[in-house]
Protein backbone atom coordinates (compact mmCIF):
# COMPACT_ATOMS: atom_id res chain seq x y z
CA UNK A 1 0.00 0.00 0.00
CA UNK A 2 0.88 3.20 -0.43
CA UNK A 3 1.87 5.86 3.10
CA UNK A 4 3.46 8.70 4.20
CA UNK A 5 6.30 7.69 6.41
CA UNK A 6 8.03 10.28 8.28
CA UNK A 7 11.45 8.72 9.07
CA UNK A 8 13.28 12.16 10.82
CA UNK A 9 11.31 15.16 12.54
CA UNK A 10 11.03 18.59 10.65
CA UNK A 11 8.55 20.39 8.32
CA UNK A 12 6.31 19.04 5.03
CA UNK A 13 10.07 17.77 3.58
CA UNK A 14 10.37 14.84 5.64
CA UNK A 15 7.25 13.49 4.79
CA UNK A 16 7.58 10.42 2.04
CA UNK A 17 5.26 8.54 -0.02
CA UNK A 18 6.33 5.06 0.53
CA UNK A 19 5.43 1.56 -0.44
CA UNK A 20 4.38 -0.51 2.38
CA UNK A 21 3.23 -3.82 3.68
CA UNK A 22 -0.58 -3.70 3.93
CA UNK A 23 -1.46 -4.05 7.44
CA UNK A 24 -3.27 -7.00 9.02
CA UNK A 25 -6.16 -6.56 12.54
CA UNK A 26 -4.70 -8.01 15.34
CA UNK A 27 -7.77 -9.41 18.05
CA UNK A 28 -10.06 -6.22 18.85
CA UNK A 29 -8.90 -4.00 15.48
CA UNK A 30 -10.62 -3.09 12.29
CA UNK A 31 -8.63 -2.99 9.22
CA UNK A 32 -10.05 0.20 6.74
CA UNK A 33 -9.62 0.71 3.64
CA UNK A 34 -9.26 4.98 3.77
CA UNK A 35 -11.12 6.77 1.82
CA UNK A 36 -10.34 9.93 3.39
CA UNK A 37 -8.48 11.70 5.89
CA UNK A 38 -8.84 14.48 7.87
CA UNK A 39 -5.72 16.84 8.36
CA UNK A 40 -4.87 18.53 12.23
CA UNK A 41 -2.64 21.28 13.29
CA UNK A 42 -2.14 18.50 15.53
CA UNK A 43 -0.37 16.29 12.64
CA UNK A 44 2.10 18.91 11.79
CA UNK A 45 3.00 19.31 15.22
CA UNK A 46 3.82 15.65 15.54
CA UNK A 47 5.68 15.48 12.67
CA UNK A 48 7.48 18.39 13.89
CA UNK A 49 8.02 16.51 17.02
CA UNK A 50 6.48 19.70 19.04
CA UNK A 51 2.90 18.33 19.99
CA UNK A 52 1.87 16.61 23.64
CA UNK A 53 3.39 13.35 23.31
CA UNK A 54 6.94 12.72 22.08
CA UNK A 55 6.59 11.34 18.78
CA UNK A 56 8.54 8.27 17.80
CA UNK A 57 9.74 7.76 14.29
CA UNK A 58 9.57 6.37 11.88
CA UNK A 59 5.86 6.93 12.08
CA UNK A 60 2.67 7.34 9.67
CA UNK A 61 0.98 10.56 10.74
CA UNK A 62 -2.89 11.15 10.74
CA UNK A 63 -5.04 10.51 14.10
CA UNK A 64 -8.52 10.44 11.76
CA UNK A 65 -10.01 9.31 8.89
CA UNK A 66 -12.83 8.07 7.01
CA UNK A 67 -13.28 4.33 4.97
CA UNK A 68 -15.09 1.51 4.29
CA UNK A 69 -14.37 -1.77 6.91
CA UNK A 70 -12.04 -4.50 5.30
CA UNK A 71 -11.51 -6.93 7.67
CA UNK A 72 -12.36 -7.45 11.78
CA UNK A 73 -10.52 -8.74 13.80
CA UNK A 74 -10.71 -11.24 16.24
CA UNK A 75 -13.57 -10.88 18.84
CA UNK A 76 -14.75 -7.63 17.09
CA UNK A 77 -18.46 -7.18 17.28
CA UNK A 78 -21.18 -4.84 16.10
CA UNK A 79 -19.37 -3.77 12.78
CA UNK A 80 -19.59 -4.87 9.16
CA UNK A 81 -17.33 -5.43 6.26
CA UNK A 82 -17.95 -3.20 3.24
CA UNK A 83 -19.48 -0.43 6.18
CA UNK A 84 -18.43 3.15 5.72
CA UNK A 85 -17.26 4.54 8.91
CA UNK A 86 -15.18 7.45 10.73
CA UNK A 87 -12.29 6.47 13.48
CA UNK A 88 -10.33 8.52 15.53
CA UNK A 89 -6.53 6.98 16.12
CA UNK A 90 -3.36 8.35 17.48
CA UNK A 91 -1.49 7.75 14.21
CA UNK A 92 -1.87 5.54 11.33
CA UNK A 93 -4.09 7.61 8.77
CA UNK A 94 -1.77 8.62 5.97
CA UNK A 95 -2.31 5.53 4.28
CA UNK A 96 -4.33 3.60 1.77
CA UNK A 97 -4.95 0.99 4.94
CA UNK A 98 -5.20 1.62 8.42
CA UNK A 99 -5.74 -0.38 11.50
CA UNK A 100 -7.11 1.34 14.71
CA UNK A 101 -9.15 -0.71 17.92
CA UNK A 102 -12.75 -1.34 17.70
CA UNK A 103 -13.41 1.12 20.17
CA UNK A 104 -11.87 4.13 18.05
CA UNK A 105 -14.12 3.57 15.15
CA UNK A 106 -16.86 5.92 15.42
CA UNK A 107 -20.91 5.84 13.80
CA UNK A 108 -21.30 7.93 10.85
CA UNK A 109 -24.95 8.97 9.78
CA UNK A 110 -26.13 8.12 6.37
CA UNK A 111 -26.56 11.20 4.91
CA UNK A 112 -23.07 11.92 5.43
CA UNK A 113 -20.69 11.32 3.07
CA UNK A 114 -16.86 9.99 3.42
CA UNK A 115 -15.28 13.33 2.77
CA UNK A 116 -17.64 14.59 5.48
CA UNK A 117 -17.34 11.68 7.85
CA UNK A 118 -13.28 12.50 7.70
CA UNK A 119 -14.08 16.07 8.73
CA UNK A 120 -16.15 14.73 11.86
CA UNK A 121 -14.09 13.33 14.36
CA UNK A 122 -11.34 15.44 16.07
CA UNK A 123 -13.33 19.28 15.64
CA UNK A 124 -16.81 17.58 17.01
CA UNK A 125 -15.82 16.02 19.66
CA UNK A 126 -13.55 18.47 20.61
CA UNK A 127 -15.88 20.57 20.67
CA UNK A 128 -18.59 18.86 22.93
CA UNK A 129 -15.50 17.81 25.64
CA UNK A 130 -14.70 21.62 25.82
CA UNK A 131 -18.32 22.85 25.95
CA UNK A 132 -20.09 20.70 27.43
CA UNK A 133 -17.43 18.03 29.72
CA UNK A 134 -14.71 20.96 30.75
CA UNK A 135 -16.58 24.03 29.63
CA UNK A 136 -20.06 22.97 31.77
CA UNK A 137 -22.08 25.35 29.40
CA UNK A 138 -25.39 25.85 30.33
CA UNK A 139 -28.08 27.24 28.08
CA UNK A 140 -28.64 30.93 27.19
CA UNK A 141 -24.79 31.57 28.19
CA UNK A 142 -22.51 33.34 25.36
CA UNK A 143 -19.51 31.48 24.28
CA UNK A 144 -16.26 33.21 21.77
CA UNK A 145 -15.20 31.12 19.20
CA UNK A 146 -11.79 32.24 17.74
CA UNK A 147 -10.87 31.01 14.32
CA UNK A 148 -14.23 30.49 13.53
CA UNK A 149 -14.00 29.41 10.12
CA UNK A 150 -11.84 26.42 10.56
CA UNK A 151 -12.17 23.11 11.21
CA UNK A 152 -12.36 23.45 15.24
CA UNK A 153 -14.35 26.56 14.63
CA UNK A 154 -17.58 25.38 12.50
CA UNK A 155 -17.96 22.59 14.22
CA UNK A 156 -18.01 24.71 17.61
CA UNK A 157 -20.40 27.03 16.39
CA UNK A 158 -22.79 24.47 15.45
CA UNK A 159 -22.63 22.22 18.30
CA UNK A 160 -22.94 25.45 20.68
CA UNK A 161 -25.89 26.37 18.94
CA UNK A 162 -27.34 23.00 19.44
CA UNK A 163 -26.36 23.39 23.14
CA UNK A 164 -28.39 26.68 23.11
CA UNK A 165 -25.66 29.07 23.64
CA UNK A 166 -25.19 31.95 21.93
CA UNK A 167 -22.33 32.59 19.79
CA UNK A 168 -19.68 35.28 18.82
CA UNK A 169 -17.70 34.23 16.05
CA UNK A 170 -13.80 35.76 15.63
CA UNK A 171 -11.57 35.19 12.29
CA UNK A 172 -9.22 36.48 10.27
CA UNK A 173 -10.92 37.19 7.10
CA UNK A 174 -14.17 38.75 6.20
CA UNK A 175 -14.78 35.53 3.73
CA UNK A 176 -14.93 33.29 7.48
CA UNK A 177 -16.57 35.27 9.33
CA UNK A 178 -19.43 34.97 6.17
CA UNK A 179 -19.36 31.03 7.22
CA UNK A 180 -19.90 31.23 10.64
CA UNK A 181 -23.00 33.50 10.37
CA UNK A 182 -24.14 31.18 7.99
CA UNK A 183 -23.38 28.41 10.15
CA UNK A 184 -25.59 30.46 13.44
CA UNK A 185 -23.22 32.38 14.93
CA UNK A 186 -25.05 35.58 16.66
CA UNK A 187 -22.58 38.17 16.10
CA UNK A 188 -18.82 37.60 14.33
CA UNK A 189 -16.14 40.37 14.04
CA UNK A 190 -12.46 40.57 12.30
CA UNK A 191 -10.22 39.01 15.02
CA UNK A 192 -7.55 41.71 14.05
CA UNK A 193 -10.19 45.15 14.69
CA UNK A 194 -8.73 47.13 17.42
CA UNK A 195 -12.00 47.34 18.68
CA UNK A 196 -12.64 43.61 19.27
CA UNK A 197 -12.70 43.64 23.07
CA UNK A 198 -15.44 46.94 23.10
CA UNK A 199 -17.40 45.55 20.78
CA UNK A 200 -17.77 42.00 22.81
CA UNK A 201 -18.53 43.66 25.65
CA UNK A 202 -21.11 46.06 23.85
CA UNK A 203 -22.72 42.95 22.58
CA UNK A 204 -23.06 40.78 25.71
CA UNK A 205 -22.68 43.87 28.62
CA UNK A 206 -20.22 42.05 30.96
CA UNK A 207 -18.59 39.74 28.62
CA UNK A 208 -18.61 36.24 27.51
CA UNK A 209 -18.78 33.23 30.02
CA UNK A 210 -16.76 30.82 27.85
CA UNK A 211 -13.94 31.50 25.15
CA UNK A 212 -12.39 28.92 23.20
CA UNK A 213 -8.64 29.77 22.94
CA UNK A 214 -6.82 28.59 19.79
CA UNK A 215 -4.37 31.47 19.16
CA UNK A 216 -2.57 31.91 22.71
CA UNK A 217 0.59 34.51 22.38
CA UNK A 218 -0.20 38.30 23.31
CA UNK A 219 -3.79 37.36 22.50
CA UNK A 220 -3.79 35.14 25.83
CA UNK A 221 -4.35 38.67 27.91
CA UNK A 222 -7.26 40.06 25.27
CA UNK A 223 -8.93 36.67 25.71
CA UNK A 224 -9.09 36.72 29.70
CA UNK A 225 -10.04 40.22 29.48
CA UNK A 226 -13.12 39.56 27.50
CA UNK A 227 -14.71 37.14 30.14
CA UNK A 228 -17.58 37.81 31.90
CA UNK A 229 -17.49 37.51 35.84
CA UNK A 230 -16.83 33.14 36.58
CA UNK A 231 -15.97 33.18 32.71
CA UNK A 232 -13.93 29.72 31.47
CA UNK A 233 -11.15 30.31 29.24
CA UNK A 234 -10.69 26.97 27.73
CA UNK A 235 -7.59 26.78 25.85
CA UNK A 236 -7.19 24.26 23.00
CA UNK A 237 -4.11 25.28 21.42
CA UNK A 238 -2.08 27.73 20.10
CA UNK A 239 -1.41 28.43 16.66
CA UNK A 240 0.62 31.60 17.03
CA UNK A 241 3.45 29.46 18.87
CA UNK A 242 4.18 32.11 21.04
CA UNK A 243 4.69 31.85 24.90
CA UNK A 244 1.39 34.02 26.39
CA UNK A 245 1.65 34.93 30.05
CA UNK A 246 -0.64 34.56 33.01
CA UNK A 247 -0.56 36.53 36.09
CA UNK A 248 -2.83 34.39 38.90
CA UNK A 249 -3.84 37.47 40.40
CA UNK A 250 -6.07 38.44 37.13
CA UNK A 251 -8.01 35.45 37.61
CA UNK A 252 -9.16 36.56 41.29
CA UNK A 253 -10.75 39.73 40.36
CA UNK A 254 -13.66 38.21 38.12
CA UNK A 255 -13.38 34.55 39.43
CA UNK A 256 -11.99 33.47 36.09
CA UNK A 257 -10.93 29.93 35.10
CA UNK A 258 -8.71 28.57 32.21
CA UNK A 259 -9.57 25.13 31.47
CA UNK A 260 -7.44 22.96 29.28
CA UNK A 261 -8.32 21.26 26.70
CA UNK A 262 -6.95 17.71 25.04
CA UNK A 263 -8.95 15.34 22.91
CA UNK A 264 -6.89 12.16 23.31
CA UNK A 265 -7.58 11.25 26.85
CA UNK A 266 -10.83 11.02 26.51
CA UNK A 267 -10.33 8.26 23.97
CA UNK A 268 -10.02 6.05 26.42
CA UNK A 269 -12.80 6.95 28.30
CA UNK A 270 -15.74 4.59 27.32
CA UNK A 271 -18.25 6.58 29.07
CA UNK A 272 -17.09 10.07 27.78
CA UNK A 273 -16.83 8.86 24.45
CA UNK A 274 -20.70 7.00 24.44
CA UNK A 275 -21.70 10.44 26.15
CA UNK A 276 -20.49 12.55 23.46
CA UNK A 277 -21.92 9.97 20.72
CA UNK A 278 -25.29 10.37 21.95
CA UNK A 279 -25.38 14.09 21.58
CA UNK A 280 -23.61 14.19 18.54
CA UNK A 281 -25.13 11.64 16.30
CA UNK A 282 -28.53 12.27 16.34
CA UNK A 283 -27.81 15.90 15.89
CA UNK A 284 -26.01 15.17 12.67
CA UNK A 285 -28.18 12.21 11.56
CA UNK A 286 -31.27 15.17 11.49
CA UNK A 287 -28.76 17.54 9.37
CA UNK A 288 -28.65 20.37 12.05
CA UNK A 289 -25.11 19.93 12.22
CA UNK A 290 -22.61 19.27 9.35
CA UNK A 291 -18.30 19.02 8.70
CA UNK A 292 -17.59 21.28 7.15
CA UNK A 293 -15.19 20.16 3.81
CA UNK A 294 -12.32 22.59 2.43
CA UNK A 295 -9.56 21.85 0.09
CA UNK A 296 -8.52 18.09 -0.62
CA UNK A 297 -5.20 17.40 -2.03
CA UNK A 298 -3.66 13.90 -2.99
CA UNK A 299 -1.78 11.94 -0.36
CA UNK A 300 1.33 12.76 -2.86
CA UNK A 301 0.46 16.09 -1.99
CA UNK A 302 0.52 15.96 1.84
CA UNK A 303 3.43 18.42 1.97
CA UNK A 304 1.72 20.94 0.21
CA UNK A 305 -1.39 20.14 2.56
CA UNK A 306 0.90 21.05 5.16
CA UNK A 307 1.57 24.26 3.80
CA UNK A 308 -1.94 25.58 2.83
CA UNK A 309 -2.59 24.57 6.72
CA UNK A 310 -0.04 26.77 7.73
CA UNK A 311 -0.78 29.27 5.60
CA UNK A 312 -4.31 29.79 7.47
CA UNK A 313 -5.94 30.43 4.30
CA UNK A 314 -8.10 27.33 5.18
CA UNK A 315 -11.72 27.09 5.82
CA UNK A 316 -13.04 23.93 6.93
CA UNK A 317 -10.95 20.73 7.32
CA UNK A 318 -8.34 20.27 5.06
CA UNK A 319 -8.47 16.20 3.35
CA UNK A 320 -6.02 14.05 1.97
CA UNK A 321 -7.17 11.34 -0.39
CA UNK A 322 -5.08 8.38 -0.78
Amino acid sequence: MRAILVQKLGGPEVLELTDLPRPSPKPGEVLIRVRAIGLNFADILSVRGEYLTRTRVPFIPGMEFSGTIEELGEGVEGLQPGQLVAALGGSGAFAEYATVPARAVLPVPPNLNAYEAAALPVSFYTAFFSLHTLGQAKVGETVLVQAAGGALGTASVQVAKAMGLGVIATASREEKLELARRLGADQAFLSGDPELEAKVRQATGQGVDLLMELVGGEGFAQSLRMLAPRGRLLVIGSASQQYASLRPVELMKKNLSVIGVWLVPFLSDPQAMLEATRFLAPLLAAGHAKPVVGRAFKLDQAAQAFEYVLSRASTGKVLLEP
